[in-house]
């Protein structure tokens, strides 16, 4: 096998392994909606065409690499009817039969058409695949957007963006378009845009994250090729091209694999709220103890006015009032280190070994303090403490 050959099947092979894992996330966001059906159509079709390709270049099987152009051709229909689903209107009659036709006959004649035609229906594929995404770009773009709410209008533009930005990548995967590519890009191209299409799904903090963390792997991994490129003896710009590519391509799979697997297990394991929502204690003891069954509240200790005796309970309350939760690395707390009040939490802290404390009343004192792990301080878990002093704070002593 050439070096062009390799670097084909495995940028090819993790693209169908990246397609299937995106689809496992979007299956696990919204099983049964609509849109995903469309989706999962259209990644499944684009999996099997990088599959067989990637397996067939591989191999060198030629029938399994004819047989790759039947979900080629399938790919404009795909997308067509991932585009009905966005706009939740039927495209023109024409439209829909040419993309259907279109894809049975180009799909079989590539597939059991005679070899001397082989460039012709390459070209006539290719073509066929350009002219598709444009049409759904088009559609896309033409669309009434009154009709849609403002969050369906905002996905079908990225949307729109992402079939423009594929284009050049499809025209890589077709040799009699782009000749001289020591490359082809098509899989790499649908990696990118189905993790775009993942941090889309998120919130508006969490898209931020999910752009920086791509941004960063990409450069990194565009490093790594260049790196490892250089360890070959004879580099040339084809050969880089070539590493960079199947880094990036690599680097994306398993970023997407990790961060998948990562939310399956996060969802077997219940957060500190879904623990409170699912509880069925009805006082403030039994919510606090079924707290205490979560890692970041077993080390957590309630402590009452008549507890706290030694650390001066009227001198805190004035200084507690107008506070919530308390942490240590935030001391004094806008006061004076020498402020009595700052010196007397300061001094429960370490007693306690405590980095936090939850304020439940300041009238009588009634704390709770705690140790959260360096490795759980994170904005979320001071969210997450927050919202269960409110909700200790509303539950009843007794029933």
């Amino acid at each position: 096998m050439t070096p062009s050959v390799i670097a084909d099947s495995i940028v090819n092979l993790c693209g169908a392994i990246g397609l299937s894992v995106a689809m496992i996330a979007l299956y696990r966001r919204d099983p049964g909606g609509a849109l995903t059906k469309r989706l999962l159509f259209l990644l499944g079709v684009v999996a099997v065409l990088f599959f067989t390709r990637g397996l067939a270049w591989w191999s060198g099987a030629v029938l399994l690499d004819r047989l790759s152009l039947i979900p080629a051709a399938m790919v404009p229909l795909g997308a067509l009817v991932v585009t009905e689903g966005m706009l939740r209107r039927h495209a023109p009659r024409i439209v829909k039969r040419v993309a259907l036709w279109g894809a049975i006959l180009l799909g079989l004649a590539g597939a059991f058409g005679p070899e001397r035609f082989a460039s012709l229906q390459s070209i006539a594929l290719s073509l066929f695949q350009l002219a598709g995404f444009a049409i759904c770009t088009l559609l896309l773009a033409r669309r009434d957007r009154a009709s849609l709410l403002a969050s369906e209008n905002r996905s079908i533009d990225r949307l729109a963006v992402g079939a423009l930005l594929i284009m050049p990548f499809v025209i890589t995967d077709f040799q009699a378009l782009a000749p001289d590519m020591p490359v082809r890009l098509g899989a790499l191209g649908a990696l990118l845009v189905v993790t775009a299409v993942l941090i889309a799904g998120g919130s508006t903090e969490t898209r931020r994250e999910g752009i920086l963390l791509t941004a960063l792997r990409l450069f990194s991994s565009a490093l790594l090729g260049i790196a490892a490129a250089c360890v070959a003896p004879d580099v040339d710009a084809a050969q880089v091209m070539r590493f960079v590519a199947i880094a990036i391509a690599g680097v994306l799979t398993i970023g997407l694999m990790t961060d998948t697997l990562r939310a399956l297990f996060e969802a077997q394991e219940p957060g500190v709220l879904n623990s409170v929502a699912a509880s069925p204690a009805a006082t403030r003891d039994q919510l606090i103890a079924e707290l205490a069954r979560h890692p970041l509240f077993e080390s957590a200790r309630r402590l009452r006015e008549a507890e706290l005796a030694a650390y001066d309970p009227p001198r805190l309350r004035e200084f507690l009032s107008s506070r919530r939760v308390l942490r240590q690395p935030q001391a004094p707390w806008g006061l004076s280190s020498a402020d009595p009040a700052v010196e007397r939490l300061l001094s429960l802290m370490v007693a306690n070994n405590a980095t936090h404390i939850i304020i439940l009343s300041h009238d009588p004192v009634d704390l709770i303090v705690l140790a959260v792990p360096v490795i759980s301080a994170d904005p979320a878990t001071e969210t997450a403490l927050a919202l269960v002093r409110r909700i200790l704070a509303s539950t009843p002593e007794t029933v």
